[in-house]
C-alpha cells in the first residue's frame, strides 16, 4: 500500500475512533462528579426522607455523592422548573411525585410541560391513601358513610387544594355521588389533628401519616384507595369493593431534564432497581408505607402519563383552580 494512501486509511481510522470516545467514555464513566437531587418538599417530610434515602443509596453505588436540594413552593412547580432549565447531563435529578401529574392540569399557565420536559427515569415507591373518618360517624364501611354523607352534610378535610388528598377525595365524590364541604389545612399534620378533634367528618390521607391515628384508635380506617388491600393494613378493604373503578395513590419515583443521556439514565435506573432487591433497602422502603414500582424507564413513564391523565379528569370536572 502506498505510503500516502496508508497514512490516509490511519487518520480516518483514528477519527472514527475519537467520535466513539465521547459516548464510550460516559457510558464506562458517569457519574464522574456529584449528583443534584431536586426535592420541591421542605426537609423533614415524607418526600424528603425519600429522597434523602434514595440519596444516599445512590451515593454508595454510583461513588459520586448525590446530595439533596430542598426546593419547596408552588406546589413542587418551583422544584419541577429548576430541573428543566438544569443541563441534560445526568447531574441534575429531581424527585417526582403526586404533585406533578396533578399541577400539569391544576395550573393553566406553567413555565414548563411535564411530560414533555422530564424524562423519566425510575419509580420509587407507590402510597395507598387511607378514606379515614372520625369516631362520632356512625359508619363502619364504605357503603354506611355514602349512606350517611347522602342523608346529612358532612365536611372532609383536605391537606390543600390540589394535593393528593384533595384531588382522591373529589373523586369519591365524583364515582360515589356524594357531595360535601371540603375545608382546606396548610398541611397533613392540621388536618389530622382537626379531623381527631371532630372538626370534620373524613379525609383521605396517605398511609404513613394515617397508620398512627388508625392504631391508636383516634380514627377509623374504611378502605384503602389502591386497587387491591395493603400489607400495612390487611383487615381494610379497597375503596374499589364498594366504589367500582376507584383507584388513587401517591407515587413517587425519579426523573431528570429532557435529553438526559440514556447512558446516564440506565445506569441510574439499574442501580435504583437494585435497591428494591436490597434487604435493608426493602425495609426502609417498607417503612415509608408505599410499595416498590420496579420497572424501566418507560414504566414509570407510563404510569406517570396514566396518572396525569385522570387527575386531568377529576380537576376539569371539579372546576378545581389553584
Amino acid at each position: 500500500m502506498p505510503i500516502a494512501r496508508r497514512r490516509l486509511f490511519t487518520l480516518a481510522a483514528a477519527g472514527a475512533l475519537a467520535a466513539s470516545l465521547p459516548r464510550t467514555l460516559c457510558a464506562q464513566s458517569y457519574p464522574v462528579r456529584p449528583i443534584r437531587l431536586v426535592v420541591g418538599f421542605p426537609a423533614g417530610g415524607p418526600n424528603d426522607i425519600l429522597g434523602r434515602m434514595i440519596a444516599q443509596w445512590l451515593s454508595q453505588r454510583l461513588g459520586q455523592p448525590v446530595v439533596v436540594e430542598n426546593r419547596p413552593g408552588a406546589s413542587s412547580n418551583i422544584a419541577t422548573e429548576a430541573v428543566v432549565r438544569a443541563p441534560a447531563d445526568g447531574y441534575t435529578l429531581l424527585l417526582v411525585g403526586p404533585a406533578n401529574a396533578i399541577n400539569a392540569s391544576l395550573y393553566d399557565k406553567l413555565a414548563f410541560d411535564f411530560l414533555r420536559d422530564i424524562a423519566p427515569v425510575a419509580g420509587l415507591t407507590r402510597e395507598a391513601l387511607v378514606l379515614l373518618v372520625h369516631r362520632s360517624v356512625p359508619a363502619t364501611t364504605v357503603a354506611e358513610l355514602v349512606a350517611h354523607a347522602k342523608a346529612n352534610r358532612l365536611k372532609m378535610a383536605s391537606t390543600g387544594n390540589g394535593s393528593s388528598p384533595h384531588v382522591s377525595g373529589l373523586l369519591f365524590k365524583m364515582l360515589a355521588g356524594v357531595d360535601c364541604d371540603i375545608v382546606h389545612y396548610a398541611g397533613g399534620g392540621p388536618a389530622l389533628k382537626a379531623m381527631i378533634a371532630g372538626e370534620t367528618q373524613f379525609m383521605f390521607e396517605p398511609m404513613s401519616a394515617a397508620i398512627g391515628p388508625v392504631r391508636q384508635g383516634e380514627l377509623r380506617a374504611l378502605a384503602v384507595t389502591t386497587a387491591t388491600r395493603s400489607p400495612a393494613l390487611p383487615d381494610v378493604p379497597a375503596l374499589a369493593d364498594t366504589v367500582p373503578g376507584y383507584e388513587a395513590s401517591a407515587a413517587t419515583g425519579i426523573g431528570a431534564p429532557a435529553g438526559t443521556p440514556a447512558e446516564a439514565i440506565a445506569r441510574l435506573n439499574a442501580e435504583i432497581n437494585a435497591a428494591f432487591a436490597d434487604p435493608a433497602m426493602q425495609a426502609r422502603f417498607a417503612e415509608t408505607g408505599g410499595s416498590v414500582l420496579p420497572g424501566s424507564p418507560a414504566d414509570f413513564a407510563r404510569l406517570l402519563s396514566s396518572e396525569t391523565e385522570k387527575w386531568r379528569k377529576v380537576i376539569k370536572t371539579a372546576g378545581v383552580k389553584p
